[in-house]
């Protein structure tokens, strides 16, 4: 595993990580709601993983909704990508650099935008 610093992370011991993964500077994970990246996952710089959100209530804006956020093996998130709470990435998927991934994105498949959306298939 590799790590490259800075790394920002809010909690901590709801973050597993797997076997043969690359982590690239300047990362943000948001872990309260439980972030997992299985095994030769790859993670470019200022990658964001959240998985807290907000109610849309103004009465209970103030409190947190934590939804998990799980990395199949070997995926690829490209730079400045942020992966949004409740969301899995599917085995062997890609992420464009700078996409906004709010949905699941399903195995061997190459998603960017924002939202995100399925470009291919690998």
């Amino acid at each position: 595993m590799a790590i490259f610093t800075p790394i920002y992370i809010n909690y901590g011991k709801n973050l597993k990580i797997g076997k043969n993964v690359f982590i690239n500077f300047d990362c943000t994970f948001l872990d309260l709601g439980g972030i997992t990246i299985e095994d030769d996952v790859l993670i470019g710089p200022k990658v964001s993983l959240v998985t807290e959100n907000h109610p849309l209530n103004p009465e209970h804006r103030k409190g947190l909704i934590c939804k998990p956020i799980l990395i199949k093996r070997n995926v690829w998130i490209g730079a400045n990508a942020t992966i949004l709470a409740g969301v899995t990435i599917g085995e062997n998927a890609v992420v464009a650099g700078g996409a906004v991934v709010s949905k699941d994105v399903p195995d061997n498949t190459v998603v960017g935008g924002v939202p995100a959306k399925i470009i291919k298939q690998i």
